[in-house]
């Protein structure tokens, strides 16, 4: 049975995540509509969702058919992986360790890209739709993998594509009023707290894959939550010490 206090911790990890990948694959949009024009960027975006769509009509009877242990299991593994990968690579932009992903460098850097490529005679420039095409399809295949890894473990589907949705309208809307890359979403802020939620969800999927009946039923999430946006800080100020400075 569906409730609120693991519903909305599912809208709220599918929403942030799929920003962070929607803001990415709304860079390269841009640059492809800048350079080339809007037609081939539109037409690319156009194949990368229709693709992405096909994906998930095709996986989604899958789901069905698998246990719901194992599905939990799976699911709960790879959200653990995902989301430790996402915290420690947070931790270290935090940490300065490496440096902050900067959307107007990577706007720069697909424009110089495009402009160095070869302009095609035909009526459709292809090289640039399919430099959209992929841009989509890539960043949009990990929302639905969180999509699905988020919503799958106990019937949120639901939920976790209302906050994947919600992340594309946001940014959407935000691009057509200012027609530029988005650098100010605090993407580091986004993906510290998606890798925290993405590891609390993992934990719990796990759990309830191997049959573990969590004390607090859905609440033990807060406390997986809390204790991983712990490490993540500690992690943080660790790299940041002076001991480590000298290491590195």
């Amino acid at each position: 049975m569906m409730t609120w206090s693991i519903a909305a911790p599912a809208l709220g990890a599918a929403f942030a995540a799929s920003l962070v990948e929607v803001v990415e694959a709304y860079t390269i949009v841009l640059a492809v509509a800048t350079l080339r024009g809007w037609r081939p960027a539109a037409l690319g975006t156009a194949g990368g969702l229709g693709v992405l769509a096909a994906a998930v009509v095709a996986l989604g009877p899958l789901l069905d058919r698998v246990p719901l242990g194992a599905l939990q299991l799976t699911i709960g593994v790879l959200l653990l992986l995902f989301g430790m990968g996402w915290l420690r690579k947070a931790a270290l932009r935090a940490a300065g360790v490496i440096p902050l992903r900067d959307e107007d460098a990577i706007f720069t850097a697909q424009s110089a890209t495009l402009d160095a490529a070869p302009r095609q005679r035909s009526r459709l420039d292809w090289a640039a739709a399919m430099t959209a095409f992929q841009g989509v399809l890539l960043e949009g295949l990990e929302v639905v993998f969180i999509v699905i890894a988020v919503g799958a473990g106990r019937g949120l589907l639901l939920p976790a594509g209302i906050g994947a949705a919600a992340a594309c309208a946001v940014v959407l809307a935000v691009g057509v009023l200012v027609r530029r890359p988005l650098a100010r979403v605090p993407e580091n802020s986004l993906k510290f707290g998606v890798g925290v939620m993405l590891s609390a969800f993992g934990v719990f999927w796990t759990g309830e894959g191997f049959g573990l009946d969590w004390p607090g039923q859905d609440l033990a999430l807060l406390v997986f939550a809390a204790i991983f946006l712990g490490a993540g800080l500690f992690g943080s100020t660790l790299a940041r010490s002076p001991d480590m400075e000298v290491a590195r």
